[in-house]
């Protein structure tokens, strides 16, 4: 790949409202799959319960070819409601949530909760032996965190993939489908 094609490769975060059924994931994720398209990142949680409605974001890399036929493909399924690409669609908010477990000595284990809190992280369990951390903020933050922590006693880290969605008035999912 040329330095031309390089540049103009850019991450983007889609938003993709489905019907939560069985094999609906497996369905998107084969289409990545199928095509030899990368996922960074994928989340999915149900949002409408009444209309069996859950709300997907897959953030991936591509040039601008590849993230709209992406975009294109996935609305072409027939499970998907409504298909968002966040990054083209102004501005957006995107965060992870991490799990971060240290264990260390008292002395260590203070100084690391007390770094921790000055990113804004919070304990989310602390036992004799152990400190869970908890740490919403986007994936560059937490990267950093852990990287402060390590050295600190930090053993065991789980995070989300990145949850988004638009800053302006524009309300995803308004548009649905009938199913």
């Amino acid at each position: 790949m040329s330095s031309t094609d390089q540049e103009k490769i850019s991450r983007h975060c889609f938003a993709v409202l489905v019907a939560n059924e069985p094999g609906v994931l497996a369905r998107v994720i084969g289409l990545f799959c199928g095509r030899g398209y990368n996922i960074e990142s994928l989340t999915v949680d149900e949002v409408d319960p009444k209309q069996h409605l859950s709300r997907i974001t897959i953030v991936s890399c591509g040039t601008p070819m590849i993230l709209a036929q992406i975009e294109a493909q996935l609305a072409r399924l027939v499970c998907v409601r409504e298909v968002v690409n966040l990054s083209t669609q102004g501005q957006f908010v995107e965060s992870c949530l991490a799990f971060l477990k240290l264990t260390s000595d008292p002395k260590t284990i203070k100084k690391a909760i007390a770094l921790a809190k000055k990113d804004g992280a919070t304990v989310a369990k602390q036992t004799a032996k152990t400190t869970i951390l908890q740490f919403s903020a986007p994936r560059k933050k937490i990267d950093a965190l852990i990287k402060k922590l390590r050295p600190l006693g930090l053993v065991e880290t789980a995070s989300t993939g990145s949850m988004a969605m638009g800053t302006g008035s524009k309300v995803f999912g308004a548009k649905r489908k009938d199913t």
